[in-house]
């Protein structure tokens, strides 16, 4: 008689414990994209960074990519969005059309932009992600991280990235890091702090692009 009360109360374990899981394990990733002055030249590696990610992503995952120019904060400089579906034929279709519409604003991008908005496209980059509903959310930033604004544009007040990783990938050391390196560093150690200030639950820098799969690791 004992017996026949453990299987419904494993069975009641089992259906409480996948009702109490109601994270998402969708991810959705937003990649911003310098396109000012000479880090416009930069796009050919952007775009291989674009490809790498279009392979890992998995049905159900969100992606965007949008440039960094003189001002940011707009959904017009969103390059390309997706989720993707859950068939295969549909998902290889839209990252088709993703990667085409990626080639295409490369082409059309002839010369880089005056200034350097990249905490106005890192707020519009936080709006799309929290907009997914994803369980895990980051942000890539495809920038030497030198932010330049015109005299209009306002960015000094605190941002929210509550739960977004930050990823900044290729920072590019200008003609003045060379000269005095503490440049490049504290420039670096700037944005980390302005990141978790903001609630940032990671930042990390990654140069080298031949192992891209680094980002990515321990997904879960």
């Amino acid at each position: 008689m004992r017996r026949l009360w453990i299987v419904p109360l494993l069975a009641l374990g089992l259906l409480a414990s996948s009702c109490a899981d109601q994270r998402s394990h969708a991810q959705a990733v937003y990649l911003l994209v310098d396109t000012s002055g000479t880090y416009s030249q930069e796009l050919d590696k952007a775009q291989r960074v674009v490809s790498y990610l279009l392979g890992t992503l998995q049905p159900g995952d969100s992606f965007a990519v949008a440039r960094v120019k003189s001002r940011s904060f707009t959904e017009k400089d969103i390059i390309a969005k997706v989720t993707l579906g859950k068939d295969p034929m549909q998902v290889n279709n839209q990252k088709r059309a993703f990667a085409d519409k990626v080639g295409s604003f490369k082409a059309d991008v002839k010369k880089g932009s005056a200034y350097t908005d990249i905490t106005g496209g890192m707020i519009q980059a936080s709006e799309f992600l929290n907009e997914t509903g994803a369980g895990q959310k980051t942000i890539l930033i495809f920038s030497d991280m030198q932010e330049e604004l015109d005299y209009k544009t306002v960015r000094d007040f605190p941002i929210n990235l509550q739960g977004i990783r930050i990823i900044a990938l290729n920072v590019t050391k200008l003609t003045t890091d060379n000269v005095d390196p503490r440049r490049y560093l504290g420039r670096l150690e700037w944005w980390e702090k302005r990141a978790r200030d903001a609630g940032a639950t990671d930042w990390k820098v990654v140069n080298d692009l031949e192992h891209l799969e680094r980002i990515f690791k321990g997904r879960g």
